[in-house]
């Protein structure tokens, strides 16, 4: 074999998200208000952007336009159906060397001089925030970073993950262990145990963090229903330990968060402010509107623009003002796509629970991220992102969008389920209006709500009540007696 220097000409498929592209994908996630503070800093960085009503209506002509270069196409980043949504065949036209047709936008939204989004989105960073600051040096090449990035976007505020790897794979068009590596750089994050499937797995990450994950505390968590029913001499036999090991395991056990994303999820100290308005037409139907009030509207001074062009004579200043035209028309596009975007999946949340709005919570019906998607012809991290911080106003109340997602539960007779939250409802009025000297037992509240078409198991009572922070049958009657005395 010959030994020398040759070169080979291959080629490769890699996906990197361009820095527009990561910009507007935060731009969804952010409330209107995190909104109006980065507005607010990006008046100050860019002098061709100003505060107003749009100065012309459509189809009048714009001013000044022989002079205005054309602006920059937003198509892959951002869908003509007024929809901003994230397709890996689109992700990467300028790559470092920001040569592509968003070059100039790309290189002055990623530079010093324009602020970060994330300066905006509270006191305390969001969990995404947390775990994409640690992609970097967690992730082999920018490719893993990429779908380890796209795998956060599926993560609940607890920290679970809440999609198929193999619909996964199949949707980016990767190998199956590819997305498994990538879920593996998330779970090596803080905190541990994100990123788990399940509460085992959750439980598992931690206690191999801890360095305990033996064969006998592997068999414990992998049985966690038995500890949850009390089962103990079973689970001393399967795990092969006395009495006294077994209360240390529980001990470690109970020191272990099953929910780790809450410690990153926390609510922004600022008052919640709508950011979507919702009324009765007089049709019967809904109005349905963003909030305006607190998104400030931005145009590009056009006779500014002509004014300083015609005083740059060397190239540098010319290309400088044309990065700053770039910035403008791009973050105005970006801002008007991510408005279209919150209220085409606002429309179909109304659309889809209806009866809440109408009679209240017993009609929240099961909503899930992926129905809402499916009828939008959007991703489901899309939805994610648009539902996360954001909060809709009607007479009933202010709910963030989030709550409108609940999972179904007690089938009925129609073949379709009850939400969790018109469920929990219902246990809150049954409890809430029983006799002080009937009190309602699990078994008997499992039986009501048969008899109302919830077909639910007394665990899962059990569970929902001890969730509204109601108390046993035991402890309700106490606390009657006491009310009563």
């Amino acid at each position: 074999m010959a030994l020398g220097p040759r070169l080979d000409l291959r080629q490769s498929q890699s996906l990197v998200m361009t820095p527009q592209l990561q910009q507007a994908i935060k731009l969804l996630a952010l409330s209107n208000l995190e909104i109006e503070a980065f507005i607010g800093d990006a008046l100050e960085a860019n002098p061709l952007l100003e505060a107003g009503e749009m100065q012309r209506e459509e189809g009048e002509p714009a001013t000044n336009d022989a002079d205005m270069p054309p602006e920059p196409s937003a198509d892959s980043a951002i869908g003509d159906d007024g929809a901003l949504d994230i397709d890996a065949a689109s992700l990467d036209r300028d790559r470092d060397t920001g040569d592509g047709e968003w070059g100039a936008a790309a290189r002055g939204l990623a530079g010093d001089e324009l602020p970060g989004i994330e300066m905006h989105e509270g006191a305390a960073p969001s969990l995404t925030d947390h775990l994409e600051e640690q992609l970097g040096p967690a992730a082999r090449d920018a490719r893993e970073a990429f779908i380890a990035r796209y795998l956060i976007g599926f993560l609940d505020e607890a920290g679970y993950l809440n999609a198929d790897l193999r619909e996964t794979a199949t949707e980016l068009g990767i190998s199956l262990a590819d997305t498994e590596r990538a879920l593996e750089v998330i779970q090596s994050l803080d905190p541990t145990g994100v990123g788990a499937r399940s509460l085992s797995e959750c439980i598992a990450l931690q206690a191999k963090e801890a360095d305990r994950y033996d064969p006998c505390m592997a068999r414990l968590i992998d049985n966690l229903d038995l500890v949850a029913h009390g089962e103990f001499a079973r689970l001393k036999r399967m795990c092969n330990v006395e009495d006294e090991d077994l209360a240390d395991m529980l001990g470690e056990l109970r020191g272990y968060n099953p929910k780790p994303g809450l410690a990153h999820g926390g609510e922004a100290q600022n008052a919640v402010v709508p950011d979507i308005l919702l009324a009765p037409s007089v049709d019967g139907g809904w109005d349905i509107k963003l909030n305006e009030d607190t998104l400030p509207r931005l145009v590009v001074n056009r006779d500014y623009y002509v004014e300083m062009r015609g005083g740059c004579t060397d190239k540098s200043s010319r290309a400088w003002l044309g990065e700053k035209l770039a910035d403008a028309n791009w973050l105005i596009k970006a801002l008007d796509q991510r408005q279209k975007t919150i209220l085409k999946t606002a429309v179909e949340i109304v659309k889809q629970q209806d009866g809440f709005f109408r009679r209240g919570v017993s009609e929240l019906k099961p909503l899930t991220l992926r129905e809402v998607a499916e009828e939008i012809e959007m991703h489901e991290s899309t939805v994610s992102r648009v539902t996360s911080n954001k909060y809709l106003h009607c007479e009933r109340g202010t709910f963030e969008l989030k709550y409108f997602f609940t999972s179904g539960v007690g089938g009925g007779a129609d073949g379709e389920g009850a939400s969790s939250e018109s469920v929990k409802a219902r246990i809150k009025a049954l409890t809430d209006a029983e006799n002080p000297k009937k009190i309602l037992s699990d078994d008997k509240l499992v039986e009501l709500l048969k008899s109302e078409g919830f077909d639910i198991a007394r665990r899962t009572v059990a569970k929902y009540r001890e969730a509204m922070g109601i108390g046993s049958s035991v402890q309700r009657r106490r606390a009657k007696k006491l009310e009563n005395f």
